[in-house]
């Protein structure tokens, strides 16, 4: 029997840059939609996104305000919160190697 990965509170802008580009191609119609409620260690309300990699399953905090501002201030998304379409082929490519992104829920080759 396989061992749970440790799940990890991170905030957005503590991302690196790697796990940001492969976070946009698990979302690439934004964020807001696919963050979830839970109750953190100190009993407060926390939303966040699931992230999960080889050996972690982050939670990547932000508000559903603070995910809609980080696309709109985003240039690899479109007016319309999608990710543009040859900045998905260039992450694609880019990260082509990890594996753990087809585990991802929302993650399209």
């Amino acid at each position: 029997m396989a061992a749970s990965k440790p799940k990890v509170i991170k905030n957005y802008d503590k991302l690196d840059k790697a796990q940001e580009e492969q976070l946009k191609l698990i979302y690439p119609e934004g964020f807001s939609e696919f963050l979830f409620e839970f109750t953190n260690h100190k009993g407060e309300l926390v939303s966040a996104l699931p992230f999960e990699t080889e050996d972690k399953i982050y939670m990547i905090r932000m508000s559903r305000t603070k995910a809609d501002e980080i696309v709109s201030l985003d240039d690899d998304f479109d007016d319309e919160g999608m990710l543009k379409l040859h900045i998905k082929e260039e992450y694609q490519e880019k990260h082509a190697d990890v594996d753990y992104l087809s585990d991802n829920e929302n993650y399209e080759e």
